[in-house]
């Protein structure tokens, strides 16, 4: 036998006819007519096939069953009142949770990012997971997580191209970067591409959209890039650079900023890249997705990188450091 579904209109007006132990006194409480009130009680006990009021005395009272049963309904009352809380603190952002998925790149240079959310909404629990490109993008496809940061305009998986969108964030050129040590570091005048094929390379995998924006560049430039590592780990790139032997691309961001790496202008010039948010098409996005969609589009990604690292040289790309930052459609996340 199909189960009915319990109501708590229903079961209010059982607690009002305990409380008062009467129909009459129930219904003024409750401002509804009596009629109405125990034709409610008597679809409750119908549904559940027990009396759960004695109607024979001068008052009302429970019965045994009734007793049992209104335990019961007295704490499932209150958990759905606490439900009814807990939905409006969600709403509000007081509190919720947020999954981002960040390549080991965006990972640095939006750190800040998540900083400055984590600040105006403590109450949201944020989950920050470094992925590569295609597994961000089939993450946000299947709802494994809410948001992802990547590169855009890459040859991404076309079969969730139906399921994700991607909206600009900002710009972040590519730079040449060296060790302290390296015989390159401090060159004002610009190398030439060739050199891509002479220095040893250290390089993230194939999987991550930076690799396949500078694999792009070399096949455009019939270059045949030296690459004696990849690795899927920013850290491993920055430690290795830094030793002063191998040498590898990186946002320009991260060759002036970080400690004991060094940009090196070139020519052609690597490419300009677009930071963009990915996230789910037409589907529903939690108040903390949609304010997080919000705060990225309003967020100002920074100044020249040089002028933060006392030891920099000239900026190897000034022109591009004032960074033109586009926003995204706030209405759709």
């Amino acid at each position: 036998m199909q189960s009915k579904l319990m109501f708590p209109r229903s079961i209010r007006y059982l607690l009002a006819v305990a409380e008062h132990q009467s129909f009459t006194r129930a219904a003024e409480a409750l401002y509804v007519s009596q009629p109405t009130l125990s034709q409610q009680i008597k679809q409750l006990e119908e549904a559940l096939g027990v009396l759960l009021l004695d109607r024979s005395g001068r008052t009302v009272q429970l019965t045994d069953a009734g007793q049992v049963y209104l335990t019961h309904a007295r704490r499932a009352l209150e958990e759905l009142d606490a439900g009814k809380r807990a939905v409006s603190e969600v709403e509000d952002l007081s509190r919720g949770y947020l999954r981002v998925g960040m390549t080991p790149i965006t990972e640095y240079l939006t750190t800040s990012l998540l900083d400055d959310f984590s600040a105006r909404h403590p109450g949201i629990m944020v989950s920050a997971m470094e992925m590569s490109q295609d597994q961000i993008e089939a993450g946000v496809a299947d709802n494994s997580i809410d948001v992802g940061i990547a590169f855009t305009h890459t040859p991404a998986t076309e079969i969730w191209s139906g399921k994700i969108e991607m909206h600009t964030m900002f710009k972040e050129p590519l730079s040449l970067a060296v060790g302290g040590s390296h015989s390159l570091c401090g060159k004002q005048m610009p190398v030439t591409a060739g050199i891509l094929e002479k220095e040893p390379l250290v390089l993230l995998s194939p999987s991550f959209a930076l690799r396949r924006h500078f694999d792009l560049y070399c096949l455009e430039h019939g270059i045949t890039p030296h690459i004696v590592v990849e690795t899927n780990s920013l850290s491993m790139i920055v430690q290795s650079v830094g030793l002063g032997r191998l040498v590898t691309v990186l946002p320009t961001t991260i060759a002036c900023t970080h400690a004991g790496l060094y940009a090196v202008p070139m020519l052609p010039e690597l490419p300009d890249h677009t930071i963009a948010l990915i996230c789910s098409k037409g589907t529903y996005k939690s108040p903390a997705c949609r304010a997080f969609g919000i705060m990225a589009s309003e967020w100002n990604f920074g100044r020249c990188p040089v002028t933060l690292k006392p030891d920099s040289r000239p900026c190897p790309r000034p022109e591009v450091c004032a960074r033109e930052k586009t926003t995204f459609v706030t209405d759709e996340l």
